[in-house]
C-alpha cells in the first residue's frame, strides 16, 4: 500500500503542492515562496544541495520528506538534516510519518551520519508526542537562529567594510 521514492525533476510539481500544504498547516502560506525555477535549480542540477523522498498511498501522493547534510565539527561527521516531513491529512494515521522518518534514519545510518535532526513548531504537541515516541529528543537549550531580507544583506554589506 505505502511506497517511498526518491523524488525525480518531473515531481517537482508535486513537491511545489506538499510545500504550500505543509506552509499553510503551519500557519505561514505567505513565506511559502520557492518556485519550481529554484527547486530544480538546487535539488535537480548539478550538486544537489537537497533530496526529497515521496510517499505514495496505493498509488496517491501522501506526503514528502525533504532533507539535506550539515557538518557536526564536534562528532566529526555529517548531519542528515530533516527540513521537511508533511502528510497530506487524508493519509495520515496509516503509519506514513514513521515510515517517511525510518527510512531517513536508515539512510543516515547508511550514509554514516552522526546524527539525525529536525525542528519542530512548539504549539505542535501532537508532532512533538510522536517525535518523542521514536526516541527524539526535544533540545531546549538550542535556539535557532534567522536572518532574512534586509537584515541579513546589512550583514554581507559588513563583510565588503572589512
Amino acid at each position: 500500500m505505502l511506497t517511498l521514492e526518491n523524488a525525480t525533476v518531473e515531481d517537482i510539481p508535486l513537491i511545489l503542492e506538499f510545500i504550500r500544504e505543509l506552509a499553510e498547516y503551519e500557519k505561514a502560506a505567505e513565506q511559502a515562496l520557492a518556485t519550481a525555477e529554484d527547486l530544480r535549480r538546487d535539488g535537480f542540477t548539478g550538486q544537489p544541495k537537497f533530496r526529497v523522498l515521496i510517499a505514495r498511498w496505493e498509488g496517491a501522493p501522501a506526503g514528502f520528506a525533504l532533507y539535506f547534510y550539515h557538518y557536526s565539527t564536534w562528532m566529526g561527521r555529517p548531519t542528515l538534516f530533516l527540513e521537511d516531513l508533511f502528510v497530506r491529512s487524508q493519509f495520515r494515521g496509516h503509519g506514513i510519518g514513521k515510515r517517511l522518518l525510518a527510512h531517513l534514519a536508515k539512510i543516515a545510518v547508511a550514509e554514516g551520519s552522526g546524527r539525525f535532526e529536525w525542528q519542530v513548531l512548539n504549539w505542535n504537541r501532537p508532532a512533538i508526542e510522536f517525535y518523542q515516541s521514536l526516541g527524539a529528543k526535544v533540545m531546549n537549550e538550542w535556539l535557532t537562529m534567522r536572518l532574512t531580507g534586509p537584515s541579513l544583506k546589512a550583514l554581507a554589506l559588513r563583510a565588503e567594510d572589512a
